[in-house]
This record gives C-alpha cells, sequence and structure tokens, in this order.
C-alpha cells in the first residue's frame, strides 16, 4: 500500500494523538514509513504537536480537496458541462497537466485542482510557489472553435468572476489588469489575492485549446507573506469561514459556463463588471515592458480587454501580453 501525505494529514487532523505504531497500522506502514513521511509534513511547514507517550496530531486541521464532495455539489448543468475532475496532492502545474491532457486528445472540459504546485508560473515567467493544502490552485482545459481572437479578455472574464464569489461571502475584491485579483482593507490597503494565466495554442482563425489557471491563497500563514515584491492577501482574512472545497464549487458553477459561453458573448458582455472593481482606475501606474518602465494614468478597460492609459495630452491602449501595470501609491 502506498501511504500519501493526505492519508497522513486525514488522521491527524481529527485532533487526537496518534503514536507511531498506531498511525502505521492504519496505513499498513512500517512505522519507518511513517518517521519518514512526518519529516516531509515538516519541511512542507505543516506544523505539527507532539507528546511523549501519546505521539503526534496537527497544530491545525487542515481541510483536504474532496472531488467528490465538489462535484455533488455542482448544479446538474455544471455537471453535464465538466468531463472529468483530477484532484492532485502535487504536482508541477496544472496548467501544464491540462497541456499534457490536450495533447493525447482530451482536455477539454476537465478540471485540475491540487494540493499545492512546486512549478507554477505567473506572468512574465515568474515562479508560483504555495503552502501544501492552504490555497486553491485549479486549471480548467476548454476548446474553442472560432479562434484565439474570440478569448480577447478571457483573463479579465475570469477575474470577475473570481470577484464575484469572494464578494458573496463578505470580501472586497478588486482586479488588476490584466490578470490579478486583490483584497482591499477597510482602510484601503491592499493585498494580491489570486493570479489568472490563460496559455492558448491552435489556429489564430480556427479551433484552439486554452487552459486557464488560477492560484489563490486562502489561508496564508504569516511566515509565508514575507519575502513578496508586493503585499500579498489570503481569503480568510475576510472571509474565514469560506472551505476550500465549497469556493471550489463555487467557482466552477460560475466558470464553467463562462468558458462555454465566453467566444459567443466576448468580453464585452463582462467589461462593466470588470471596470467597477477597477484598481488603479483615475491613478498613476507604472507600465513595465521588459526592462522599460514607464508611467501613466489609468482609464478603463476596452471591450477586447485593452486598458487605456493617459500619458500627458496623449491616450494610449495597452494590449494583454505586452505589459505589466503596477499601481502607485
Amino acid at each position: 500500500m502506498r501511504m500519501t501525505i493526505g492519508d497522513l494529514i486525514r488522521l491527524l487532523s481529527d485532533g487526537n494523538f496518534h503514536s507511531g505504531q498506531q498511525l502505521g497500522e492504519h496505513l499498513g506502514v512500517s512505522r519507518a514509513a511513517v518517521w519518514k513521511q512526518l519529516k516531509k509534513l515538516e519541511a512542507l511547514g505543516i506544523p505539527m504537536e507532539t507528546v511523549k507517550g501519546q505521539g503526534y496530531r496537527l497544530a491545525q486541521p487542515l481541510e483536504l480537496l474532496d472531488g467528490s464532495q465538489i462535484v455533488s455539489a455542482l448544479s446538474r448543468q455544471a455537471r453535464r458541462q465538466l468531463v472529468q475532475l483530477f484532484v492532485e496532492e502535487t504536482l508541477p502545474s496544472t496548467n501544464a497537466y491540462l497541456r499534457e491532457r490536450f495533447e493525447q486528445g482530451a482536455g477539454h472540459g476537465e478540471v485540475c485542482l491540487v494540493e499545492q504546485q512546486s512549478a507554477g508560473r505567473g506572468r512574465r515567467g515568474r515562479v508560483w510557489t504555495t503552502p501544501w493544502g492552504r490555497t486553491l490552485m485549479f486549471s480548467v482545459g476548454w476548446r474553442f472553435e472560432t479562434g484565439v481572437a474570440a478569448l480577447e479578455g478571457l483573463s479579465l472574464a475570469i477575474g470577475v468572476v473570481v470577484a464575484q464569489v469572494l464578494e458573496r461571502h463578505g470580501a472586497r475584491a478588486l482586479l488588476k489588469w490584466p490578470n490579478d485579483v486583490l483584497l482591499a482593507s477597510p482602510g484601503g490597503e491592499w493585498g494580491k489575492l489570486a493570479g489568472i494565466l490563460v496559455e492558448i495554442s491552435g489556429d489564430a482563425a480556427g479551433p484552439c485549446e486554452a487552459v486557464v489557471g488560477v492560484g489563490i491563497n486562502v489561508d496564508l500563514p504569516a511566515e509565508f507573506r514575507i519575502g513578496f515584491d508586493q503585499p500579498v492577501a489570503a481569503v480568510h482574512d475576510q472571509a474565514p469561514g469560506l472551505t476550500r472545497n465549497i469556493l471550489a464549487v463555487e467557482l466552477l458553477e460560475r466558470l464553467l459556463p463562462l468558458m462555454a459561453e465566453f467566444e459567443h458573448q466576448g468580453f464585452g458582455y463582462w467589461q462593466e463588471e470588470w471596470n467597477a472593481r477597477h484598481a488603479f482606475a483615475g491613478h498613476q501606474v507604472d507600465i513595465l515592458r521588459g526592462n522599460e518602465r514607464e508611467t501613466g494614468i489609468a482609464e478603463s478597460v476596452d471591450a477586447a480587454g485593452n486598458l487605456w492609459v493617459r500619458q500627458g495630452d496623449l491616450r494610449r491602449r495597452l494590449v494583454g501580453g505586452e505589459v505589466s501595470v503596477r499601481g502607485r501609491s
């Protein structure tokens, strides 16, 4: 029998102490194998309590992703659009996983969730690392018939859905062009809550395949927030009762229909909702293009998902994928 980290966490999350021998008997492995996995938990930053003569337990219970629970909670319409759902403990990248599925002739209507990514990426090649079991990392694969041009603004529309779901639970979400979701505090401070990465392959005018990756900080330990080049936030900062499985259900309930309808609706359908949550409208922003940096005043996004900025007397259109906009205080 192969013991996984998830198996061990399930046992250690019940609030009781378990000896190494008891854990080994439950899992059908030796005490030495249990010990190796316990050391892995420590290396992953999962805090444990140890009491001599009693054994081990998690200092704080961890909610594991549950694929059957997620699927059963979806509406009939969403279940029809969902072809297959995968839940993995660790992967280099959920986007890479679904890109491989497309290469194998599958991928359409598939969703992959993971407890931890080891080589996730954001825009511009940035590495996206996550603590085990404390984020919601997933990708959705979809095949579109009308070509790449019809998918302009897709990442922005997905940002709107993420914000709308969080707002239902009392969180104040804002959007940063082109692919970030921010959490705003009552005092006006903000932190990056989520990132979206859309990867498209195929014909510019014909069938193409899109993999949409979403990464959301749900319960981010204080020590993990140190060292980022911008403020970060987590769902539980403002919605402490929202579990990862419920969040996954509510997002897929909205995202699957979005994917099914987007090439017919276009971003224009979502434009007003995006601009209503525009984090830096009317503010000075840094415009980063490679190693070049300019400044401008952010205006609104248009029906194609492009951001307009004002630089002196000139207005300029920024096309997604060209630049990254950083707000200035």
